[in-house]
């Protein structure tokens, strides 16, 4: 077939639209069909002929299955929960703090004074490593994953929906956790970490719920919040950097409908944030003094100086001076939470090595045998491999649905600040889509601009923007 200027997908046969799909999928190298036709043989331009015959539409999205992620949640066999010795702290408030509409809560949240005044956080977990044993079909399938992917259309789970409904905190009566355990004394300051083996009655609460009890006075969120509040602070007297850009999150119904909303930074949503990295710290903590290995996550301090300032260019050069965290066998600190030990200990049912963590945790309560540092690294090195395309297929997705939400609206005006400049060019931050365009214009960094798509293109993920 020779190119013609009015290409229709009738032109093409079966065999060749197959091909053509097969290559913008990533599901081979090359086309006979796009050679044929004149074009590059790259899975860009084969989704670019598809959109302009019309054989595709703007709903598809073949990032994922080009990244090579899975696209089926697990559906292996979920055994029974084993019988064992746990601490009752059913007698204790724990609270669920999550996203409306979440269906996998694998954290809450207690807090209780002790005779002398201590005050011990709990950050309970879901117990996942009690179903899943190293080596076990599920735990391979899960290394396999590397995390859960969240796509804007629907979400595809690292394990089963039949397991996440077995362990889920809330989800049942009464929740099995492995809890980590902080005493405070009275100037906020930890003293001792535990892990324990726990069961408890979890109650769910969304963030919006639980801002609202702790404007309220709810004395528990009160002192959630004191500890948080307590715990920023020395993390920042350590050298903690907070960045504060803008988040967004990016739904699409089953109508095709996108919904683009910001995330609010609430009290509530602080509290939990703080508390999950508190028990990153203690789990962490415990393990060194246990002479454990574990995924730890270690960051080297910043290789240029951050400039100061809480303005959006400044927190955009923030973000540019940090290192990348490297996940090891070895103690190590983390630069940017201002911590000496750290490790992800509190998403062990949508990352693969929080649940490496909770295997080993779980084993060292239990006194059993764990896995040596060498069995450590090779997890690392296998679920990163996997969770770095499930971060980019994610990346690339919110992007597309993005670009898709600009094209539907093309006269809406957006709101743009000029975050970093290169000669002529500048780079835009449109804080309402938390998405970044270049634009050539003058205007001095942390200028406020109005600007207007001028073009995209689906297919290279590139959009265009002109000031108003």
């Amino acid at each position: 077939m020779t190119q013609k200027q009015d290409l229709s997908a009738s032109d093409l046969t079966p065999a060749q639209r197959t091909d053509v799909e097969l290559l913008a999928r990533g599901r081979q190298d090359k086309s006979r069909t796009m050679r044929e036709l004149g074009q590059p043989e790259t899975p860009q331009a084969a989704h670019a002929l598809l959109l302009r015959l019309g054989v595709w539409d703007e709903t598809r999205v073949p990032f994922p299955e080009r990244l090579g992620v899975e696209l089926e949640t697990s559906a292996l066999d979920v055994p029974a929960w084993p019988v064992e010795p746990r601490l009752d702290l059913t007698h204790l408030p724990a609270l669920a703090i999550d996203d409306e509409g979440n269906k996998d809560p694998d954290d809450a949240l207690s807090l209780e004074t002790l005779p002398g005044g201590t005050r011990r956080l709990w950050v309970h977990v879901a117990d996942v490593a009690a179903l899943i044993a190293p080596g076990s079909p599920l735990d391979l399938e899960a290394r396999r994953r590397g995390s859960t992917l969240y796509l804007p259309t629907h979400t595809i789970g690292m394990l089963p929906d039949a397991l996440v409904q077995q362990v889920g905190l809330g989800l049942g009566a009464e929740s099995p956790a492995l809890s980590i355990a902080i005493d405070f004394d009275q100037d906020g300051q930890a003293e001792s970490v535990d892990v324990q083996l726990t069961r408890l009655n979890v109650t769910r609460l969304t963030y919006a719920q639980a801002q609202t009890r702790l404007e309220e006075g709810d004395t528990l969120l009160n002192g959630m919040w004191e500890l948080a509040k307590a715990s920023r602070s020395l993390r920042e007297s350590e050298g903690a950097m907070s960045i504060d850009l803008p988040e967004v999150q990016v739904k699409v119904d089953a109508a095709g409908q996108v919904a683009i909303s910001p995330l609010p930074k609430s009290d509530s949503r602080f509290i939990v944030q703080e508390c999950m990295t508190l028990a990153g710290w203690a789990a962490a903590i415990f393990a060194d003094d246990l002479e454990l290995a574990l995924p730890f996550a270690t960051q080297d301090a910043p290789h240029r100086s951050s400039p100061p300032g809480e303005s959006m260019p400044a927190q955009w050069a923030r973000r540019k001076t940090l290192s990348r965290t490297r996940f090891q066998p070895l103690l190590g600190p983390h630069s940017g939470m201002g911590l000496d030990a750290y490790a992800q200990a509190t998403s062990p049912m949508r990352r693969y090595l929080d649940l490496v963590v909770h295997q080993q945790l779980r084993s060292a309560v239990l006194e059993q045998d764990t896995l040596n540092g060498k069995e450590i690294a090779a997890r690392v090195a296998e679920s990163q491999m996997a969770s770095g395309a499930t971060r980019t297929a994610e990346r690339e997705a919110r992007r597309h649905w993005t670009l898709v939400a600009m094209s539907r609206a093309p006269e809406r005006v957006y709101q743009a600040v000029v975050v970093d400049r290169r000669q002529a060019q500048a780079t835009l931050l449109l804080p309402e889509l938390a998405l970044d365009v270049a634009l050539t214009t003058p205007a001095p960094l942390g200028s406020e601009l109005k600007v207007q798509l001028a073009g995209f293109d689906l297919a290279m993920q590139s959009v265009r923007v002109r000031e108003v």
